[in-house]
């Protein structure tokens, strides 16, 4: 039983489809999975057709019990639950600043649900805020998507100073490259730089029309077109980060 986060303080480096097309694999693989959209924006739920019901909220999720339990929606998929989002996440750091012992509320409101669940996968929005400090509590793995980028890697270098200030272990991070296009000479420099790095995968995930056509076809890019090379980059992925949680 884990709970693995999908985070970037950058936004657009691939999160969702990551968090979208790894919770579908778990699910495959007679997981029993749980994959929460934590970013109001819902562009997870969106990929699954689920939308928030009327009365949840961000006040609901941070109770947690009953009030995130009935909120939880199945998928088409066996074994694949969601929570969905709520536009008023977007509120969600005021809320938990309100609360005692607000840096370890999110991982009060997922524990019990480890009794249903083999895995929980969290989407998480981007940047620095207190829910990301709940995050990093309530994770056992932070999954990292970077794109080889000299940016990009100075976010790394920020969320492993931030993780060290708040007393979580820089190994709960797992590092896999995204959106990478090996033509680039950048790309291909700041991969072959960090390759034998602790903590950084050897799969990463090319940049593929594929995966931006999952918000067409609303489908894991893994169920909709298991034959391709976006399904076989996730599938080597999953099976990458697997080996490191073994």
């Amino acid at each position: 039983m884990s709970i693995i986060a999908v985070y970037n303080i950058k936004g657009g480096v691939g999160k969702t489809a990551t968090s979208v097309n790894l919770s579908y694999l778990s699910a495959r693989d007679g997981a029993r999975t749980l994959l929460c959209d934590l970013d109001p924006q819902g562009s997870a739920s969106y990929y699954f057709r689920i939308r928030s019901p009327k009365k949840y909220n961000t006040n609901k999720l941070l109770k947690g019990g009953k009030h995130v339990e009935d909120n939880i929606r199945g998928t088409d998929y066996i074994g694949l639950d969601l929570l969905p989002a709520d536009f008023s996440y977007r509120n969600i750091d005021i809320a938990l600043d309100d609360l005692k012992k607000a840096e370890q509320r999110l991982a009060k409101v997922l524990q019990p649900l480890l009794g249903e669940y083999d895995r929980i996968f969290l989407d998480c929005p981007p940047n620095l805020t207190l829910l990301a400090e709940n995050i990093f509590y309530a994770a056992d793995t932070i999954l990292v998507p970077t794109i080889p980028t000299t940016l990009s890697v100075l976010s790394l270098k920020q969320l492993y100073k931030f993780l060290d200030k708040i007393g979580q272990k820089k190994k709960k991070a797992l590092v896999f490259f995204s959106m990478v296009e090996r033509r680039k000479k950048m790309h291909s420099d700041i991969m072959d730089s960090m390759a034998h790095n602790k903590g950084v995968l050897s799969s990463f995930i090319p940049y593929l029309a594929d995966v931006e056509r999952m918000g067409i076809y609303r489908q894991p890019v893994t169920a909709a077109l298991p034959a391709s090379p976006a399904a076989a980059a996730y599938a080597a992925l999953w099976q990458d980060i697997q080996n490191q949680l073994e």
